[in-house]
C-alpha cells in the first residue's frame, strides 16, 4: 500500500513539470552605436598629370658654330646663365665696325656744327646769303641724324655679339642638349638646343567630367553645405602618399567638347624634386563641407534583395525598427547618410542576425567602429 501511494505521488509530480510553461529567454544582447551630427569633408579623387610650372625652349638668335656647352645636362641652372658659346668672330668685326662709324659720324657732328655757328652769325652781318646758312644748317642736321643711326647699327652689333652667348631664360633644371660643339645652328631652326623645365612649384593638371562639376554645383545650393577648401592632397603612382599638400589655383571655364571634361590647375611645392613632369597622380580635393552629416559605420547598413540599404534601430522602449536608408558616399568604414537615420538613433551594429524588427533587445554601446566592423564580419562567419 505504501509502495502504491508512492508511485502515484511520483506520477502526479512528474504531470505537474510536464504541463508548467518554460521560462522565456531574456532579451537578446546587441550592440549599438548612437549616431550624432557632425561637420564631414566631401571628397573627390581625380586623375591628373604633373606639369612644369614653367618651361622654355633654348633656341639661338643668331647664325654660327658652337664652340663650347657650359653646362651639364640633367643640372639646375640659373636665369642668365652661359649655356653655349657660338663662335663670335664675325659678330664682334662687325661691332666694331659699327663702333667706328659711329665715332666717324659724332667727328663730322662737330665740324657741321662749327660751319652752322659761324654761317649764323655772318648771316646776321649779312656776311653769307641766307641759301648758304640754311644749307650749313641742314648739313648739320643731317650730321646729327647720322650720329644716330650709327648708335642704332653699334647698338645692335652689339645685341648680336652678345647673342653669341646663348643664356637660360628662366632658372630650373634642364634637359639633354641636341647639339655638340662644332655644330652649325641657325637664327630661324625649329629644333631646341635644351629645354629648361621649372620644377618648384610644380602643377597638377586634374580632369573633372562636366556633369560631377554639376552635381557639385547642386550640392552647394543646397542648405548648410559650405564649400571646401582649396587645399590638395597627392597620391603617386606607386599609391604611396605625397608628403606636401598643394592649392587648387583655377578651373577651366570651358568644357572640353571631345571628352566632357574640365580641367582643374593644381600647385604644388617640390623642393625635393619627387614629381616629375609627366608623372599620372590622383589628386584629393574637398569638394564640400557638411556641417550636419550623419556617418553610419558600415557594419550597421545591410541591402535587402531589391538593393535597398536598411538598418535595424533600436528605439526608446528597447525596441528594434527597421529602417529605409539613403546613403551618399563611404567615407572610411562609414556612410554618409541623406535620409532614415537622424541624430540620436541607436544602430545596432553587431549582433544583427540575432535580432529582428519588432524584438525587445538589450542594446550595448559600442564606440569603436572598427572593432564593430570586424566583430560583424565574425558573427556573419
Amino acid at each position: 500500500m505504501l509502495l502504491h501511494r508512492r508511485q502515484c505521488c511520483l506520477l502526479r509530480h512528474c504531470r505537474l513539470r510536464q504541463t508548467r510553461p518554460a521560462a522565456g529567454p531574456g532579451p537578446v544582447e546587441v550592440g549599438v552605436t548612437t549616431l550624432k551630427a557632425q561637420p564631414v569633408a566631401l571628397t573627390t579623387e581625380l586623375s591628373g598629370r604633373t606639369s612644369a610650372s614653367l618651361t622654355s625652349d633654348v633656341r639661338p638668335q643668331v647664325n654660327g658654330i658652337v664652340k663650347a656647352r657650359r653646362f651639364e645636362e640633367g643640372a639646375l641652372v640659373r636665369a642668365g646663365q652661359v649655356l653655349y658659346q657660338i663662335d663670335p668672330a664675325s659678330y664682334q668685326a662687325a661691332a666694331d665696325q659699327a663702333q667706328a662709324s659711329l665715332v666717324n659720324a659724332q667727328a663730322a657732328v662737330s665740324a657741321a656744327r662749327l660751319k652752322d655757328e659761324r654761317y649764323a652769325d655772318l648771316l646776321k652781318i649779312e656776311g653769307v646769303a641766307k641759301q648758304d646758312a640754311d644749307d650749313a644748317h641742314a648739313a648739320y642736321q643731317q650730321a646729327l641724324a647720322a650720329v644716330a643711326i650709327q648708335k642704332a647699327a653699334a647698338a645692335a652689333a652689339r645685341i648680336n655679339l652678345d647673342y653669341t652667348q646663348v643664356r637660360a631664360p628662366i632658372s630650373g633644371r634642364i634637359g639633354k642638349s641636341s647639339v655638340t660643339p662644332g655644330a652649325l645652328v641657325t637664327a630661324s631652326q625649329t629644333t631646341a638646343l635644351a629645354t629648361i623645365r621649372a620644377l618648384d612649384p610644380i602643377y597638377v593638371d586634374l580632369t573633372q567630367s562636366s556633369a560631377a562639376l554639376l552635381r557639385l554645383r547642386r550640392l552647394l545650393s543646397a542648405d548648410g553645405i559650405q564649400a571646401g577648401s582649396a587645399e590638395v592632397q597627392l597620391k603617386l603612382e606607386d599609391g604611396s602618399a605625397y608628403a606636401r599638400k598643394g592649392r587648387l589655383k583655377f578651373t577651366e571655364v570651358a568644357v572640353d567638347e571631345a571628352t566632357g571634361s574640365v580641367t582643374l590647375r593644381a600647385e604644388f611645392p617640390n623642393p625635393d624634386g619627387t614629381l616629375l613632369p609627366g608623372m599620372y597622380v590622383r589628386a584629393v580635393l574637398a569638394e564640400a563641407v557638411d556641417p550636419q552629416a550623419i556617418l553610419a559605420p558600415q557594419a550597421g547598413i545591410s541591402r535587402d534583395p531589391k538593393g535597398q540599404a536598411t538598418a535595424l534601430v533600436v528605439g526608446g522602449d528597447n525596441k528594434v525598427r527597421s529602417a529605409s536608408v539613403t546613403t551618399q558616399r563611404s567615407i572610411g568604414d562609414q556612410w554618409l547618410v541623406s535620409d532614415g537615420l537622424v541624430a540620436g538613433d541607436r544602430l545596432i551594429v553587431q549582433g544583427s542576425q540575432k535580432a529582428k524588427a519588432g524584438d525587445t533587445v538589450k542594446p550595448v554601446e559600442v564606440t569603436d567602429s572598427a572593432a564593430a566592423a570586424k566583430a560583424a564580419a565574425a558573427a556573419e562567419r
